[in-house]
């Protein structure tokens, strides 16, 4: 297992995802232990998830407000403390300045010790976890807490006009990586991850099969980090960033 700060020592959790639902895929069974413990943890969601949704009678227009409703109340069943959009478009994303200062600008207000963001690595083995934005998002996230958040000089709006101080996160959290090294036993919140995930209808209502399959991957990974037989798990890469 790898090593990381204790959780009892972490008092503020961010989260940055690109899309809607990203987050309750990856890794809602970990922040529902977290928030559990007396952890803070805010959500910044980078796109509105636009180009989601598979219904032909629902109106294109309809779906940002759709997807947003959707993470709040998955978000809310485990635990958030906030949800923050940034409202980039939906499979337009890209590692931009403006990107890493809205990012940074997350990062400075809301001043955690740990973060849990995309892999910007392709993970081959799991190639839909490495759609385009969940890369971009990753990238500049880790861009945002190294050198970005941390260095005053950087996107000098920041503190000049938005008195918003420098902040050192000092750990990251990847999920959906190609090197995972740490795995959390999500089996008693396990039911909670289900129901935050059809609490995204327009994107989950359609897979009668949700749960079977959120089921074959936690078993994977417990059975991958040499978990006992029936335990179900989220797995990681985790960053020093100090």
């Amino acid at each position: 297992m790898a090593e990381h700060l204790p959780d009892s020592e972490v008092e503020r959790v961010l989260v940055v995802t690109a899309h809607p639902d990203d987050v309750d895929f990856g890794a809602s069974g970990t922040l529902a232990q977290w928030t559990a413990q007396g952890i803070a943890v805010t959500l910044c969601v980078v796109t509105d998830g636009d180009a989601g949704g598979s219904d032909p009678n629902v109106p294109r227009s309809d779906i940002p407000d759709i997807r947003r409703a959707e993470q709040r109340a998955a978000a809310a069943l485990w635990g958030a403390s906030d949800v923050v959009y940034l409202g980039y478009r939906d499979g337009e994303l890209t590692v931009s300045h403006d990107l890493r200062r809205d990012i940074s600008r997350v990062i400075r207000q809301v001043r955690p010790r740990r973060m849990l963001i995309q892999s910007p690595e392709r993970h081959w083995e799991r190639i839909q976890a490495s759609h385009p934005d969940h890369l971009a998002a990753g990238e500049a996230a880790m861009q945002a807490i190294y050198p970005d958040a941390r260095n005053p000089f950087a996107h000098v709006s920041l503190l000049g006009d938005e008195e918003l101080e420098a902040w050192t996160v000092e750990e990251v959290w990847v999920m959906a990586g190609p090197q995972a090294g740490h795995a959390v036993d999500i089996t008693d919140t396990f039911a909670t991850k289900i129901a935050a995930l059809k609490a995204h209808e327009s994107q989950t209502a359609h897979m009668e099969d949700l749960e079977k399959l959120m089921r074959g991957w936690g078993t994977m990974m417990a059975k991958s980090f040499g978990l006992a037989d029936g335990r179900l798990a989220e797995a990681f890469q985790i960053v020093n960033t100090a």
